[in-house]
């Protein structure tokens, strides 16, 4: 696979936007990597060769960064990709049940996407939100207090094509490669939409409020 001359124009003007933000442009790696992912689904070897070009580092050095964080996909990931916490606290709610019966449902495992690519699956270590287990995200949004069966009516639902909509953050799910484009660093104006906090996690906070308690004074 190469890129088309119009792929590529596009790619480059969003790198060098991106380049331009760091005073070192080998910093720049990063996000990257998150946006020939946003256009191919995972990061390619096309993908590579084009970071290491704009970048001026070896193709080596773009694929050991590649390969070292989980958010960089090897393989084309479905439309919505779909992480289940089996961390500790997830796992004794129900997280390591909701992993056996999600993958026998939808027939594929960790990091494997079904064939008509709407679908992929990973296990998560954590998605840092623990007060609302078990939590499963998709394309990065959350999806709390799941069950098994709530876990597959979703999936079948994103499969449908039927309107979802995350527990908080955003009311719009995008796809994956648009989240990609949005950690690229180029935003879709949702980063404010919705409640980010809610429930239990505001707890703490009602508590400290009532008793007048407040951080030390630096």
């Amino acid at each position: 696979m190469t890129y088309s001359p119009e792929i590529r124009e596009r790619l480059e003007r969003d790198a060098k936007e991106i380049i331009g933000r760091y005073p070192k442009t080998r910093s720049a790696l990063l996000p990257l990597l998150h946006l020939v992912q946003s256009e191919d689904g995972y990061v390619s070897d096309d993908g590579q060769e084009f970071c290491a070009e704009m970048l001026g580092i070896s193709k080596a050095e773009v694929t050991g960064v590649a390969t070292f964080y989980t958010m960089y996909k090897r393989k084309p990931a479905g439309d919505y990709h779909v992480g289940v916490c089996i961390n500790a606290l997830c796992a004794v709610m129900g997280g390591d049940q909701i992993w056996d019966e999600l993958t026998e449902h939808v027939g594929v495992g960790h990091e494997e996407a079904t064939a008509d690519g709407k679908i992929s699956l990973e296990r998560l270590e954590c998605n840092a939100a623990c007060d609302f287990a078990p939590v499963m995200m998709v394309n990065w949004e959350f999806f709390d207090n799941q069950t098994p069966e709530s876990a597959k009516q979703l999936v079948d639902d994103l499969r449908d094509g039927k309107d979802v909509r995350p527990t908080r953050g955003p009311k719009k799910l995008c796809t994956f490669k648009d989240a990609s484009r949005v950690l690229a660093g180029l935003p879709d104006d949702l980063a404010g939409d919705g409640p980010s906090a809610a429930g239990p996690s505001l707890e703490g906070l009602k508590v400290a409020k009532a008793k007048g308690w407040k951080a030390p004074e630096a």
